[in-house]
């Protein structure tokens, strides 16, 4: 063992904290090494002069019985009571000076927290809508976009029911230029979701319904690659739409879907 790595375990060999072999190690370099002996030698003198009682400062009997006395509500004959706290206009200016550093610490430290629960609820919302692209991309690209084909809203609703916790509402809106085209699962997150599908025109429209992690909170209005999406509700159940359709389009599909019962 050399001087450098011996110094560093002087403390914890006093302090009991090493392991055998290292104590003995220590021990052994001690022994042939004056500098360190010394070292060990002055730490150890310093450990025990500062558990001297000497260097305790015993408060005054005067003080004891104000206290005692304070916590009763009292104050003790011929003891003159404790003063008033200042003012703050009367405290000293490095008294003032420390205060208005906790404060700004404290102010500090609110607003990290603050930006960092910012930043966790963004990352958060960013991940859901990830979630819904890609879910929209990847039904574009299967061989069929839906698990179930739409012969009518009675054939959708039912296949849904014991595949998630609640069955979307269905409606077909092929009078107002919007055909429902059928319905599958897919994730968001790690929750599975009902999806209906949904065509207009050259269009393909995915409609993600009532998903607890794209909550009105976590989902905002967003565009990516040419695609929109759009939160809404269908009924009373919270759902996001995803399409390539253009803006008054797309409005107008969301129009519809809140009229729905």
């Amino acid at each position: 063992m050399d001087c450098k790595t011996a110094l560093t375990l002087l403390e914890p060999y006093l302090d009991d904290e090493l392991e055998r072999s290292d104590a003995r190690a220590l021990e052994a370099h001690v022994d042939s090494c004056a500098e360190c002996a010394a070292a060990l030698t002055r730490l150890g003198d310093l450990r025990q002069q500062l558990r001297d009682q000497s260097l305790r400062y015993a408060a005054p009997q005067e003080l004891r019985e104000r206290i005692r006395f304070a916590r009763a509500g009292a104050v003790p004959s011929g003891v003159a009571p404790m003063p008033r706290p200042a003012s703050r206009w009367a405290m000293p200016q490095w008294a003032r000076l420390a205060a208005a550093c906790v404060l700004a610490f404290g102010a500090g430290a609110a607003s990290v927290q603050l930006w960092n629960s910012g930043q966790v609820r963004a990352n958060a919302q960013a991940q859901v809508a990830r979630d819904l692209f890609a879910s929209h991309w990847r039904a574009l690209a299967a061989s069929t976009p839906v698990d179930v084909v739409s012969s009518d809203r009675h054939t959708v609703k039912p296949w849904f029911a014991g595949k998630v916790a609640e069955s979307p509402l269905v409606r077909d809106f092929a009078e107002q230029g919007f055909t429902l085209v059928g319905g599958r699962l897919d994730y968001v997150g790690d929750e599975r979701v009902a999806v209906l599908v949904y065509r207009h025109g050259q269009h393909l429209i995915d409609v993600f319904v009532a998903p607890r992690a794209a909550s009105p909170s976590m989902v905002e209005a967003t565009e990516q690659q040419g695609y929109a999406l759009t939160p809404v509700r269908l009924g009373n159940q919270p759902a996001v739409i995803v399409s390539d359709m253009d803006r008054e389009e797309c409005s107008r599909f969301a129009q519809i879907m809140r009229s729905a019962q």
